[in-house]
């Protein structure tokens, strides 16, 4: 990979993960679009896994004392449970599946009955979610945006649920990283350099955002970031639709 492009990547790392530093999510759905687009899967998904693991690894530990640990047990059940499903089918959707995935995902938990609220701290709503999400996390590289609307949907400040989507999210890439690099595509290049930019890239965006951060309220924080992943979700959902139609695509 040229100096040049590397540099672009890094820059947007940057910016994504100072995103995600404010809101908790958004960064990542952005990110692995892009990366989906220059990339083979399985080498976007290892980049994009070692990128989001230092960006919540560093903003957990930026926020360790608002983690919720309850949830994160509870959600890490579920992902446990989905790692055993994908290891056994070993799908991976072509990038248009991909990318229609990751637009319709952050709509899923908002068709949910208003009787049914989300409840980060319920074993079996927990347990589902992280299964849920750590299956979308194996077939389009993110599952943030059905995890933020579960998170959003309880009773958490924006520092609770940054810090504890947080945590879940270092989990889940991890898990990522051993089934796209290790199960799927054992030799799944990533340039050296290029992971060193990213992992510092993560560091940087996330601690800026976090001044901001303290700054917002919570009502603030939750309208902003239902707008912002509404928006990615309505663009990813027409730009998969246009490379599925796609005569190149076909060709």
């Amino acid at each position: 990979m040229s100096p040049f492009l590397i540099a672009a990547l890094g820059l947007l790392m940057v910016a994504t993960a100072f995103l995600s530093g404010l809101f908790g999510m958004a960064g990542g759905l952005i990110l692995i679009g892009v990366l989906l687009t220059i990339m083979p899967l399985p080498s976007a998904m290892v980049l994009h896994a070692i990128t989001q693991m230092a960006s919540n690894g560093w903003r957990a530990f930026l926020w360790r004392a608002h983690i919720r640990w309850r949830p994160v047990c509870i959600y890490l059940i579920g992902c446990a449970l989905a790692l055993g499903a994908w290891s056994i089918t070993r799908y991976v959707p072509d990038k248009p599946i991909a990318l229609l995935l990751l637009g319709i995902t952050p709509f899923m938990a908002r068709l949910t009955p208003k009787n049914l609220k989300p409840n980060p701290d319920s074993i079996a709503q927990g347990s589902f979610y992280g299964f849920i999400c750590m299956g979308l996390m194996l077939m389009t590289g993110v599952s943030g945006p059905l995890m933020d609307t579960f998170f959003l949907g309880g009773n958490f400040g924006r520092r609770e649920v940054v810090a504890t989507k947080a945590t879940c999210q270092v989990a889940s890439h991890f898990v990522k990283l051993i089934y796209f690099g290790g199960i799927i595509d054992q030799a799944a290049s990533l340039d050296p350099v290029l992971a060193v930019v990213a992992v510092a890239a993560s560091m940087l965006g996330t601690t800026l955002a976090r001044r901001i951060l303290e700054a917002m309220s919570d009502n603030q924080f939750r309208t902003w970031a239902n707008r912002i992943i509404t928006t990615i979700a309505c663009y990813y959902i027409g730009y998969g639709s246009w490379l599925l139609l796609s005569p190149r695509f076909f060709a």
